[in-house]
C-alpha cells in the first residue's frame, strides 16, 4: 500500500478550486515572513500581560485570544507556502 508521499497528486476540480478573494489573500500574505506571525504573537501575549498587570482584566483576556488566533493564521499561511492553495 502506497503512502501519502509516494502517492501522485491530482489537480483538484474547477468546484474545489480557491475563489479570487481567497487566492488575492493567499498572494499578499505569502510576502509575510512567518517569524512575523510569531513576533505579532508574542506581542499581544506581552500586551496582555500589561494589561492585567494594570488590573484591566477583560481587555486582557480580549487581547490574549489573539495569540492563538495569529498562529493559526501563520501555520495557514506556511501551509499555502509549502503546499499551495489549490494542492497543485
Amino acid at each position: 500500500m502506497a503512502n501519502a508521499a509516494t502517492m501522485p497528486r491530482t489537480a483538484p476540480s474547477s468546484e474545489h478550486r480557491e475563489g479570487t478573494v481567497a487566492r488575492t489573500i493567499e498572494q499578499q500574505t505569502a510576502k509575510l515572513p512567518s517569524d512575523t506571525f510569531l513576533w505579532v504573537a508574542l506581542g499581544s501575549i506581552g500586551i496582555s500581560l500589561a494589561l492585567q498587570l494594570m488590573g484591566d482584566e477583560k481587555k486582557a483576556n480580549f487581547v490574549g485570544q489573539w495569540a492563538p488566533t495569529v498562529l493559526i493564521m501563520g501555520l495557514y499561511n506556511k501551509l499555502v507556502k509549502l503546499e499551495g492553495s489549490d494542492g497543485a
